[in-house]
């Protein structure tokens, strides 16, 4: 009896090992499967990757910096838009276009066209700040000369809120540069036409819409409104400009609030006074019609500057 149940129990552990050997086997095989599963990506797998995912970034990008520009010109297109419509209800009130530029009673400072069309862009609290009695440097014009005004910043450019306007340099190579006033930015000018206006103090009598101190009528308009620009784009790195005014005394002074269009728009190796923008192919300008246009950095110069006169030049 005892025999017998020895024999059992021997069976017993017997049966027990095995298990114990089935379920530790069972358990390496999941285990070595788990390892098997958590298996990394090799360098080959990794690099092709890579290389997919540049391969798609490089065509993505592209698009989306494409896509981004398009908005900017459209947004570009309708601030001008709005300085055309402030233009035309500003010549139905005072049957004429705002000069150039207007001297205070001192001569030494000179507000901008733009100034005059602040309250129909709706920037009368602006308007309001400015004093075109007194100089652009007057305590009275301090809030004026540190306003940035989003209705005159093309968004494509890269631009500072205000910049420093400097004295003019007299001396023939002198290389001082000695500060004047800060004034704010802006992106658009008007068309003094085809002749430079810091030739010379007055400045030289223009051939285009905006001139020193002489309102221009739609009806001198000769070549017509949808023949003839009247403002147009330029990047602060060619040369800053401003909706305020400026000192006599300042380098370009006259050439901060009007450009000329004597070559091509973005021509690089052109005088600082000519038009530019950071659109590619070209720079938008307003006609004297109302419409907004590109005009290409490849056309015909001689057709670019009978856009920007009064009068059509034979």
């Amino acid at each position: 009896m005892h025999n017998g149940l020895t024999g059992i129990s021997e069976c017993s552990q017997r049966q027990q090992l095995r298990c114990f050997s089935l379920r530790g086997f069972k358990s390496l095989n999941k285990l070595s499967r788990a390892r098997q599963s958590r298996r990394g990506f090799t360098v080959l797998e990794l690099l092709v990757t890579f290389v997919i995912i540049g391969t798609l970034m490089g065509l993505i990008l592209p698009a989306i910096g494409s896509a981004r520009e398009v908005a900017r010109q459209l947004q570009c297109k309708n601030q001008l838009k709005q300085i055309g419509l402030a233009l035309h209800s500003y010549h139905d009130t005072n049957n004429c276009m705002p000069p150039g530029w207007q001297w205070e009673a001192s001569k030494q400072s000179a507000y901008s066209w733009a100034v005059t069309l602040l309250p129909y862009l709706e920037q009368r609290a602006i308007y309001d700040q400015v004093n075109r009695n007194q100089i652009l440097s007057h305590l009275l014009n301090q809030s004026a000369r540190s306003t940035s005004i989003v209705n005159f910043l093309c968004p494509s450019d890269i631009t500072d809120p205000t910049f420093m306007l400097f004295k003019e340099n007299e001396l023939a190579g002198s290389v001082t540069m000695s500060p004047l006033l800060e004034l704010p930015t802006a992106n658009y000018i008007g068309v003094f036409g085809t002749i430079e206006p810091d030739d010379s103090i007055p400045a030289p009598l223009g051939d285009g819409t905006f001139l020193e101190s002489s309102p221009v009528r739609f009806v001198e308009l000769r070549r017509g409104l949808s023949n003839t620009i009247i403002v147009g784009e330029r990047t602060m790195a060619k040369v800053p400009s401003t909706w305020l005014g400026v000192d006599s005394s300042g380098e370009d002074a006259a050439c901060r609030l009007v450009g000329m269009a004597m070559t091509t728009p973005n021509c690089n190796s052109c005088d600082e006074c000519e038009f530019s923008s950071r659109h590619p192919g070209g720079a938008n300008f307003l006609w004297a019609d109302g419409r907004v246009s590109m005009l290409s950095e490849n056309m015909n110069s001689s057709n670019y500057q009978q856009m920007a006169r009064r009068a059509i030049k034979y």
